[in-house]
């Protein structure tokens, strides 16, 4: 298969960016995208140009690291991060528009690759609960309801991917805190400090630019973990807003 790829290429955050063209041949049906961009760099490589840059680590679907917005979709396509997209899913769309997430938080490194060390912020303002714990105990003393422990396991889904604040209007990460939040809240043994927690973590959200949700669910699409935004409706009730 052949493609054409409009690439954005950025030098770094204090320079213009802009989409650069390139045209791609013999890509096999069963090639992921991310191989796809790997034969690219090679053959730019070869003629002496500087590669593509691109985030990645583990491949499957669970680090969150390729943060691409291909054809205007964050991830490419739902339900799935980017490392687990195929060539053979662009059979009919053989002209790609290739871009970084788009959000004033997410400052563009090189390329396509974004700082998302906010929410590593967000993460450390929540602190940590410190208590009495004894010794460890065995692993069925405490009961949880299935609903709850359902609940908690989808919400522990979050990979921190940044799609949800990427597509938003108001780029606001509360998808994101909301997730991290109610993941823990669900539990019986994690309901200590967990009001503070919230709160904490929300205004360091809106202290480093991420907007307010305003209920568009642009983020709820675009989650390839499929996290609800009734994780939003539990956070607001733990703050005291619902």
């Amino acid at each position: 298969m052949i493609f054409k790829l409009h690439i954005w290429r950025q030098k770094n955050s204090q320079t213009k960016g802009g989409f650069v063209t390139y045209e791609i041949d013999n890509i096999s049906e069963d090639t992921s995208f991310l191989e796809m961009l790997d034969q690219l760099n090679e053959e730019l490589i070869t003629k002496g140009e500087d590669a593509i840059v691109f985030d990645h680590d583990c491949r499957e679907g669970i680090c969150g690291s390729c943060s691409l917005v291909v054809n205007g979709h964050p991830h490419g396509k739902k339900m799935r991060t980017t490392c687990q997209l195929y060539m053979r899913e662009y059979t009919n769309q053989r002209e790609l528009w290739i871009e970084p997430w788009r959000a004033n938080t997410f400052t563009i490194i090189k390329d396509l690759i974004t700082d998302r060390s906010s929410f590593d912020k967000i993460i450390q303002a929540g602190g940590y609960v410190s208590m009495h714990s004894g010794c460890a105990p065995d692993a069925n003393s405490i009961l949880v309801e299935k609903k709850d422990a359902e609940e908690a396991f989808d919400s522990a889904n979050c990979i921190g991917c940044g799609a949800c604040a990427s597509v938003c209007p108001n780029a606001s990460a509360t998808l994101f805190v909301a997730a991290k939040v109610s993941h823990l809240a669900s539990l019986p043994q994690s309901n200590i400090g967990t009001k503070d927690r919230s709160k904490k973590m929300l205004e360091r959200m809106e202290s480093l630019g991420f907007g307010s949700c305003s209920n568009h669910r642009h983020c709820e699409s675009v989650c390839p973990k499929n996290i609800s935004i009734k994780n939003i409706t539990k956070l607001n009730k733990i703050i005291g807003f619902g």
